[in-house]
């Protein structure tokens, strides 16, 4: 196994790396914006080293993508330094004019990522970590294997199956497989492919919004499929060992967390440099390893055992599908109207 440094000397080589930048005051207050899972371990890894570093104080709002963007546009840009979003949301937030770009020779590391989460949404905001949206069952409970998309419509899953909700992260992305399926454009003929999406409602047992419902639903054995994040493959192996993720022949989604500077930043060279901290090798390793997020950083080796489930290396990364969430968000409303019908909701 590759001998990691310890946290001080990760973050004392990023301090080297950035010691042309300004001190900042004592008294400086720097706001991020982010979900607040794995709070200890960001606490180690990132906030306590960074505050070494910028002599500030980080303070954090917590919540959900929709809440904290709702927050941040009735503030008008104002009230945080950085905001941590999924790109479905992040692309919102464009729409609405509440983040500014990303000056690139601020941020040298971007340079070191994949040229996937460089630029996932232009001068805006990249990502730190890339995940993939798949199909998980309970291999115990199936007696033929997962292997496509297309195997959510299968007869004997009658029942079994549970879907994310519509206004989740991977809902909109079983309408877009749905048009897959019906062999078109789900963005330019919603009406073929939600005719595939009431072809589920025979294995649909109930629609989940939260990780934490879903892996209750395989807990009491009420489903034996679903589709998830792979960051809730952990929690899911834990609370049912014979949970598996499907090796799909037409590929996993890509979902792209980004780090974006509001409008309304107070501390808009401190967030740059809160950026290049993030992104650099030492941070991303160690983010890797202690089972927090998968890195973008390619100079980031972990070993098999590390990089099992993670979303990691060129050969995973080519295999993904990608969203474009521009036209997604402009037929999100009707979307939503047409899957509230297809299920009762």
């Amino acid at each position: 196994m590759k001998n990691l440094s310890t946290l001080s000397v990760a973050a004392a080589s990023v301090a080297a790396m950035l010691a042309a930048a300004p001190a900042m005051a004592q008294d400086r207050t720097f706001t991020v914006s982010w979900w607040g899972f794995n709070g200890d371990a960001l606490q180690e890894i990132i906030i306590d080293p960074f505050q070494e570093m910028c002599d500030c104080e980080v303070v954090f709002e917590t919540g959900n993508n929709a809440d904290r963007l709702s927050r941040l546009q009735l503030r008008s840009g104002e009230g945080v330094d950085v905001i941590y979003l999924t790109d479905r949301f992040s692309q919102l937030g464009i729409e609405l004019g509440l983040f500014q770009p990303v000056d690139r020779a601020m941020v040298p590391n971007i340079e070191q990522i994949y040229p996937l989460a460089q630029e996932p949404q232009g001068e805006f905001g990249p990502a730190y970590t890339i995940g993939r949206v798949g199909i998980v069952y309970n291999s115990d409970e199936l007696e033929t294997p997962i292997t496509s998309w297309d195997d959510l419509w299968r007869e004997d899953l009658s029942s079994q199956v549970s879907l994310p909700g519509i206004t989740t992260t991977a809902g909109p992305m079983v309408v877009l497989r749905a048009g897959e399926r019906a062999g078109v454009n789900a963005y330019e003929d919603a009406d073929a492919a939600f005719e595939q999406v009431e072809g589920l409602v025979p294995n649909v047992l109930t629609n989940y919004n939260t990780g934490s419902e879903m892996i209750n639903l395989f807990s009491t054995g009420e489903i034996n499929v679903s589709m998830a994040q792979d960051f809730a493959l952990g929690r899911l192996k834990a609370a049912v060992p014979s949970i598996v993720w499907a090796d799909l022949d037409d590929g996993d989604i890509a979902t792209l967390n980004t780090i974006n500077i509001p409008t309304g930043s107070q501390n808009v060279e401190l967030a740059h440099m809160f950026l290049n901290f993030v992104l650099s090798t030492e941070i991303q390793q160690e983010l890797a390893v202690r089972g927090v997020d998968a890195p973008v950083n390619e100079g980031v080796t972990l070993t098999a055992e590390e990089a099992a489930g993670w979303t990691y290396g060129d050969e995973l990364l080519s295999s993904l599908n990608q969203v474009d969430y521009v036209p997604m968000n402009a037929a999100l409303d009707d979307w939503i109207n047409r899957w509230n019908e297809t299920f009762g909701m």
